[in-house]
């Protein structure tokens, strides 16, 4: 059974006129269009989404331009892709591209090994500026913001009854991240001493920053 022929419009800013493309889609023989006025950087983009729910197997989806579809070659391969497994053709009126044809479906092919070697050569390329960095001493990710001596001043200003936020605050880290380093130094003392020796449980006073973390005792009534 022949389905719908769906057309997908997009203009770049709200002040663009779409009517080109309209034109063109209607040409086509759209049943149903779609209009989106904003980027195609944007990753949300409503009127993609509700056309891609709207499709039913047996239809097919028409663009003006392939850059009207995908943000990207890999999204737009991505996109085909997922319409492709859904039963859903594709079609792209200025490159001429149609999967309802074998030809189309050949170029599809072709543009889909192209979207893999560019995803293939963006992981080399990242491997390599992570060798390179190792090699020169340095590791990814973001600089820490705590070390000993500033988890040694907050320890110090904490045994003077300042808060947890005052002590953050003094050593110039955020109160999560204080809580995080001083949370997990309970954790490896409450090892080296359950391996050494046992401890009452009366023996041992719940810090004031500890016990902001616990969440509050749950009510039976």
């Amino acid at each position: 059974m022949t389905g719908q022929t769906i057309g997908y419009a997009r203009v770049s800013a709200a002040d663009q006129n779409p009517q080109l493309q309209l034109d063109a889609l209607k040409a086509a023989g759209c049943d149903k269009i779609f209009v989106e006025k904003l980027t195609g950087t944007l990753r949300d983009r409503p009127q993609l989404a509700a056309a891609l729910t709207y499709i039913r197997p047996g239809d097919v989806l028409v663009v003006w331009k392939l850059d009207r579809l995908g943000r990207s070659l890999l999204h737009l391969i991505e996109v085909v892709t997922g319409l492709r497994d859904r039963g859903v053709d594709f079609r792209s009126l200025k490159e001429n591209i149609d999967t309802t044809t074998a030809t189309g479906r050949l170029i599809f092919h072709i543009l889909a090994a192209l979207a893999e070697f560019e995803r293939d050569m963006i992981r080399e390329r990242a491997a390599a500026g992570r060798a390179a960095a190792q090699a020169q001493g340095k590791t990814g990710g973001r600089p820490r913001s705590m070390d000993a001596d500033k988890l040694a001043a907050a320890r110090a200003l904490l045994a003077t009854k300042r808060t947890v936020a005052q002590a953050a605050n003094s050593i110039g880290v955020s109160r999560a991240t204080l809580y995080r380093y001083l949370a997990e130094s309970v954790a490896e003392v409450s090892d080296v001493l359950a391996d050494e020796t046992e401890v009452s449980d009366t023996s041992f006073e719940m810090p004031q920053w500890l016990a902001e973390m616990a969440p509050p005792a749950r009510s039976d009534k």
